[in-house]
Formats: C-alpha cells, sequence, structure tokens
C-alpha cells in the first residue's frame, strides 16, 4: 500500500500565489499540520514495524519539511524522488491567483487552470511521471511506501492509481491534514484531528 499526504500549509498557499517548482516554507500551522499527519501515520501503521516501510519524498523544500516530520516520528530515512515535484507552473509560478484569473477566463472557470500553465507542464506529462513512479514501487501486497508531495501532483498520482478521468482527477480536494491510503485499486482517505490555531 501507499500513503500519500501532501504538504502542509505554506505562506504562498496563504497568499493564494502559484508555488509550482519555487518555494515557501510551511507556516506554523503547516508544521502543526505535518505534526498532526506524521502522528496519524505513526497509528495507521501502528500494527507494523515502521522500519517495514519507505519514505520518499518530493525534492521541494515544503515536501521536505513535511517529510522531516514524519522521519522524525517514524525514524524513517528521506528518499527524494524528482517525479513527485510539483507541476511547473511556468510564467504563472510565483503569481497571485487573482492577479492571473481575470487574464485566463477560460480556464479559471474551472479546474483545467491547474494543468494549464503557459510554459508550464501538462496534465500528459505530470499524468506520466507519476505513472513511472508508480510503475517502480514494488507490487502490491508488498508495497510499504509514504509519499510526501504536492496539490496538483498528488491528485494528479491518486487519479493514476485509481483510474478516474481527467476531469474526476481534478475535482479531487487536497487537504493539507489527511492521509490517503492507496490499496487495491481504491483510494481511502483518513483525517487528522482538527487544529487549534495558535
Amino acid at each position: 500500500m501507499i500513503y500519500l499526504v501532501r504538504h502542509g500549509e505554506t505562506e504562498w498557499n496563504v497568499a493564494r500565489r502559484m508555488q509550482g517548482r519555487q518555494e515557501s516554507r510551511l507556516t506554523p500551522r503547516g508544521e502543526r499540520q505535518a505534526a498532526a499527519m506524521a502522528g496519524l501515520l505513526a497509528d495507521l501503521i501502528a500494527c507494523e514495524a515502521p522500519a517495514a516501510w519507505r519514505l520518499v519524498s518530493s525534492p521541494l523544500g515544503r515536501a521536505r519539511q513535511t517529510a522531516a516530520a514524519i522521519a522524525a516520528r517514524l525514524g524513517l530515512p528521506i528518499e527524494l524522488d524528482e517525479r513527485l515535484a510539483e507541476i511547473a507552473f511556468g510564467e504563472w509560478e510565483g503569481r497571485l491567483r487573482d492577479e492571473v484569473a481575470p487574464q485566463h477566463p477560460e480556464v479559471f472557470a474551472t479546474r483545467e487552470w491547474l494543468v494549464s500553465p503557459p510554459g508550464g507542464e501538462t496534465f500528459d506529462e505530470v499524468w506520466a511521471r507519476v505513472s513511472a513512479w508508480l510503475a517502480d514501487q514494488p507490487p502490491e501486497p508488498e508495497r510499504r511506501v509514504i509519499a510526501v508531495s504536492h496539490g496538483v501532483t498528488g491528485r494528479i498520482l491518486r487519479g493514476v492509481y485509481a483510474g478516474l478521468s481527467r476531469q474526476e482527477t481534478l475535482m479531487q480536494d487536497v487537504p493539507q491534514d489527511a492521509v490517503f491510503r492507496l490499496i487495491q485499486g481504491q483510494v481511502h482517505r483518513f483525517d487528522c484531528e482538527p487544529l487549534e490555531d495558535a
């Protein structure tokens, strides 16, 4: 099985700034989300030795910060894999969604804007790289992987795994306080306890 998480909240998430391959640190809330997901993962794999698991993360800083919280809780080393990185947003990276949306109403009316950045990656390109990552994992039931990824890439990874259509894939939720279990072609969501704002 695979447990998939999105990184915790970042400063750019709060500002509604498109991140792509750019770096933005976790907020204090994001750090608490990462710790909560680490605790939930510890509970979910409690029946097995943590050493039976691999922890694989996108190389981007926000994912690595989240993976570090999981690694500290479970005592696992972090492997980095570029294929789990966020979609490259091309010309839109670093720009505010509220600034870009009025200029591209045709894609911002739907979630197609997530995979339509000029000069960036396409849906099919991300689909191909996450498909390759999935194909490289051990077969079920031997598969024991915790993966830390991003909003768009995580959506597409779940879509590939569950055989969803493009529209179904893009319409999926991308919480920063939940863990998804991918097993036997099914995707199950586990929510963390609600956080109290500091």
